[in-house]
């Protein structure tokens, strides 16, 4: 019998390269800054009307006359689709409490503290330059850190950083996005439908019973997260990625097949495959079918709902979610009188607020609590890389596009802002890069 399994020229020559490319850590990184290098082009190119446009058509639907969930093209990608990238990265930080680097409360606390920190000192800087003028209501906008492009970042440096620097980034920015929400919800929004908020919540308490009753279905858990949780939130007035986000926390992420029994039974199985009738011919009988299908169900059973939902909607939010966002959301379009817009303190207030305030914020407070020895480095994790976070958690597109969308209604003082926003985005993802991308090196 052959130990080397046949493959056909079209598996050899197309399927495995793209396979290949498609699971480099770095793939989705590139994707996704091509993606915003082709929205700016666009948006600077003779087809800017036609792009700006193009996100401003609506969709939604129609029922008795009457139109439902008319929202733009825009909207949809960043209320629907970001909500599937929240998930996702959901599921990945409550893998990380249960079982990973966060599971400890002393290793925790240390993203949780410098994710607030990164939020309060880009607020005071930018008010400190702006109190007490009309622009002074764009406190809020260097206050986020856009998980997906400083994520991005940090998939481009591969396995130059430790995983432990990822996980702490991750849960800065959750901790930073939520905080920014809760800003939005009591800051900016000019009205929330608490009916409809308190729906939500009521659907994730349930989804949280059913959890703990035994439910393990993941269409149920789709569906109601979707329809119970998703939607009302997104009806509600408040940001609705957050509801993503306490769906993936409903999610089991228990198996039911423990390790032990699991080899138990795939032992058997395999023996009782090689035990079992065969048959000249490409196909199988019957009872191998059967042993087969066991091993399938045993197999699935092992992996907890969490952890498969997680590894198969990867691809999808990589490949087609990331790069529909960064190209929804990366085009600005530079006018010509750019340099005096640049010049002035709502931008200079955005640019120090996200590249000092964050830096200071999260390398500061960080470095602080280890002092106080209140928190300690993660595993792996040098002052060097905390440097290094800080200036990621300095990109601020998409949440800080949008509370410059609230926080202003003069067309000026929004592309201020806005310029503001792509200067520091891109200072501290090239400076944030750069200083990451070294070799690991082993914290004494």
């Amino acid at each position: 019998m052959e130990d080397t399994i046949k493959i056909t020229p079209v598996e050899k020559w197309i399927v495995k390269p793209v396979n290949q490319f498609i699971s480099k850590s770095t793939t989705g990184g590139i994707i996704l800054f091509v993606s915003a290098v082709v929205a700016i082009v666009l948006a600077n190119s003779p087809l800017q009307e036609w792009y700006h446009h193009l996100w401003e058509y609506k969709i939604g639907f129609t029922l008795n006359n009457e139109t439902y969930l008319n929202f733009t093209l825009h909207h949809w990608i960043n209320d629907g689709l970001m909500a599937v990238f929240f998930f996702v990265v959901g599921l990945e930080l409550k893998r990380e409490i249960i079982g990973g680097d966060l599971s400890e409360p002393k290793k925790a606390l240390l993203p949780i503290v410098a994710a607030v920190g990164g939020m309060v000192f880009p607020a005071l800087i930018y008010l400190g330059l702006n109190a007490g003028t009309e622009a002074e209501h764009g406190w809020g906008i260097p206050m986020a850190t856009d998980i997906a492009f400083a994520l991005g970042v940090l998939y481009l440096l591969g396995d130059k950083i430790p995983n432990t620097l990822k996980v702490f980034l991750t849960a800065l920015a959750i901790v930073d996005d939520l905080g920014a929400i809760l800003v939005i919800a009591f800051f900016y929004t000019a009205e929330i439908d608490l009916t409809a908020l308190l729906t939500g919540i009521g659907f994730v308490a349930f989804l949280l019973i059913s959890k703990y009753l035994g439910v393990r279905n993941m269409f149920f858990y789709i569906i109601i997260g979707i329809f119970g949780v998703w939607l009302p939130f997104l009806l509600s007035g408040v940001h609705a990625t957050i509801a993503a986000v306490l769906v993936a926390f409903t999610i089991p992420a228990n198996s039911v097949v423990n390790e032990q029994l699991f080899v138990s039974r795939i032992k058997k199985y395999l023996g009782k495959f090689q035990e079992a009738d065969t048959t000249d011919s490409p196909t199988l009988t019957n009872d191998q079918l059967h042993i087969l299908e066991e091993i399938r169900t045993t197999t699935k059973n092992a992996i907890p709902p969490l952890q498969r939902l997680e590894h198969n909607m990867h691809t999808t939010v990589s490949f087609i979610i990331m790069p529909l966002f960064a190209l929804a959301n990366a085009g600005v379009t530079f006018s010509g009188d750019t340099g005096s817009n640049a010049a002035s303190m709502i931008t200079l207030g955005v640019v120090l607020g996200l590249c000092l305030g964050k830096l200071i914020g999260v390398m500061g407070v960080s470095l602080m609590m280890i002092k106080l020895k209140f928190a300690s480095l993660p595993e792996g994790v040098s002052i060097r890389h905390l440097a290094g976070a800080g200036m990621l958690a300095s990109i601020g597109f998409t949440m800080s596009l949008f509370v410059t969308s609230l926080a202003f209604d003069n067309p000026e003082h929004e592309l201020q802002a806005k310029l503001g926003i792509f200067i520091a985005s891109l200072i501290g993802g090239i400076s944030g890069y750069f200083i990451l991308n070294k070799k690991k090196t082993t914290v004494q």
